[in-house]
C-alpha cells in the first residue's frame, strides 16, 4: 500500500498521519465491500506481510490525480481522501491519495519515481 500525500497543503505531523490513517482504512474497506477478486487476494497477502505503508509525496493536486489515474488505468484499488475542514484546511481539502494493497511491482509504476514523505 502507498499513500501520497500533498505538500502543497499546510498541514502539521499529526494532521498528515491521520490524513494517512483515513486513506489506509478507507483502501482496506473498500477492498472488503469490493467483488473484486484480485484485490481481496492483494488484501489477504497484504495482511498477512505485516499490512506495510510506504508514504510519498506530491506537489500538487494535479499530480495527484494523476497517479490515481494511472493506478486506476493499471486496475488497482484508489482512494482520495478529502477532509472535512475542521481543523487546519479549508472543507473539501483533497489531502492524500491511497493506492493498494497490491503487488508492489505494479504500484510501483504508479508511484516508484516519488520521494518518501
Amino acid at each position: 500500500m502507498v499513500i501520497v500525500v500533498r505538500t502543497d497543503v499546510d498541514m502539521g505531523k499529526g494532521k498528515v498521519a491521520a490524513q494517512v490513517a483515513h486513506a489506509a482504512v478507507s483502501l482496506v474497506l473498500k477492498v472488503l465491500n469490493s467483488r473484486n477478486e484480485s484485490w481481496k487476494r492483494w488484501l489477504e497477502s497484504w495482511l498477512n506481510e505485516g499490512q506495510p505503508k510506504i508514504v510519498v509525496k506530491v506537489q500538487s493536486l494535479e499530480e495527484l490525480m494523476q497517479r490515481k489515474q494511472k493506478a486506476e488505468t493499471l486496475g488497482l484499488p484508489t482512494e482520495v481522501i478529502v477532509d472535512a475542514g475542521k481543523t487546519q484546511v479549508e472543507p473539501g481539502t483533497v489531502t492524500c491519495l491511497g493506492i493498494g494493497p497490491a503487488p508492489s511491482e505494479v504500484i510501483d509504476k504508479v508511484t516508484g519515481d516519488l520521494k518518501l514523505l
